[in-house]
């Protein structure tokens, strides 16, 4: 029989919120102080990284190990071939993941978890360089390493200063740091970045304007001289709420939305598409990326833009597609 949950042996709702921020603050203190003793030795690890011609093989046990998985990870998603080796598995049989060529990262809290000698011994023996992270300078893990990343020694968040908790916090971070630090040192850019994910919303918010827009073949264009019936028309049929008014060279001089409509409704059977169009209107470049252009819709309070492809200075910009808010919730982006 299950065991019925006692909600009043429980603090109250007051006291859980306190707890839950004093946690946050002894982290972010921690993370704080983290900063403020990054030094040459941190400059060393990322150059380490960066000339790495192998791969980064990250090491650790326990908590610790997850913290280092997840830094593989995020290395190897930034441009730096990663892999996580388990220590306790290495000795049994998995030294061989790593190679000449290879950088090691050895992650430990105490520095002198056993479990991490004999990856230690074996990258001494291979030559290669070993980056040791751990709170203790004279652990274990810190006398095998070639260059040593110290975490300040702060107290856990646990009560019983136990649990892993700001520790693997400052691993984390530190981990983040190297990761990002050496992807602008390989100069990583958004169109590389995508290339590393080209599946899930990562891929999705990096992708630019021109895969999403619609193109040439439906956009709701009119000359200046057209009448507002005819504008009218193609701006119902079009399906994206306005429709451009362009020159004889073809250039965008502005749009008419139903706004535009309701401001000029005596003018409508009269007037010419000029007469009544908004001027200057706000465009999105073709190579902007589908979550910056989201963003520039909702900023400027507008469902539509039209898609412009920058040309020579001689030649005016002339829109090549049109994007609708709704074309970002069709693809998964909202």
């Amino acid at each position: 029989m299950a065991t019925k949950l006692m909600v009043n042996s429980f603090p109250n709702r007051a006291a859980i919120i306190a707890r839950g921020r004093e946690v946050v603050q002894i982290e972010a203190d921690a993370l704080a102080r983290l900063g403020e003793i990054l030094d040459d030795s941190f400059v060393a690890a990322c150059e380490a990284i960066l000339h790495t011609s192998r791969r980064v093989v990250v090491t650790g046990m326990g908590k610790s190990g997850h913290i280092a998985r997840k830094i593989a990870a995020t290395l190897a998603a930034t441009g730096t071939p990663a892999t996580f080796v388990h220590p306790a598995e290495a000795a049994h049989g998995d030294l061989g993941m790593v190679v000449k060529g290879d950088t090691l990262i050895v992650i430990s809290n105490s520095g002198n978890t056993s479990e991490l000698r004999p990856i230690l011994l074996y990258g001494r023996r291979l030559g290669v360089p070993v980056i040791g992270i751990a709170s203790r300078p004279e652990s274990l893990v810190m006398k095998h390493a070639d260059i040593r990343l110290t975490l300040p020694a702060m107290r856990e968040a646990c009560a019983a200063n136990i649990a892993p908790t700001t520790s693997t916090t400052l691993q984390l971070a530190l981990g983040d740091a190297l990761a990002m630090a050496v992807m602008d040192m390989r100069g990583i850019t958004s169109e590389s970045l995508r290339d590393l994910h080209p599946g899930g919303t990562i891929s999705l918010r990096l992708t630019p304007v021109r895969d999403l827009m619609h193109g040439a073949e439906r956009l709701p264009l009119v000359a200046s001289g057209a009448s507002m019936p005819d504008a009218i028309f193609l701006m119902s049929s079009g399906g994206f709420g306005m429709v451009g008014v362009t020159d004889e060279a073809g250039q965008l001089l502005g749009v008419i939305t139903d706004g535009d409509l309701r401001r000029h409704f005596d003018e409508l059977f009269t007037a010419q598409a000029a007469a009544i169009m908004t001027p200057s209107p706000k465009t999105i470049p073709v190579d902007m990326p589908a979550e910056e252009a989201l963003l520039f819709l909702n900023e400027n309070k507008i469902t539509a833009a039209f898609v412009m492809e920058r040309r020579a200075t001689t030649s005016p910009d002339k829109p090549v597609g049109i994007v609708h808010i709704h074309d970002f919730v069709r693809f998964g982006l909202s």
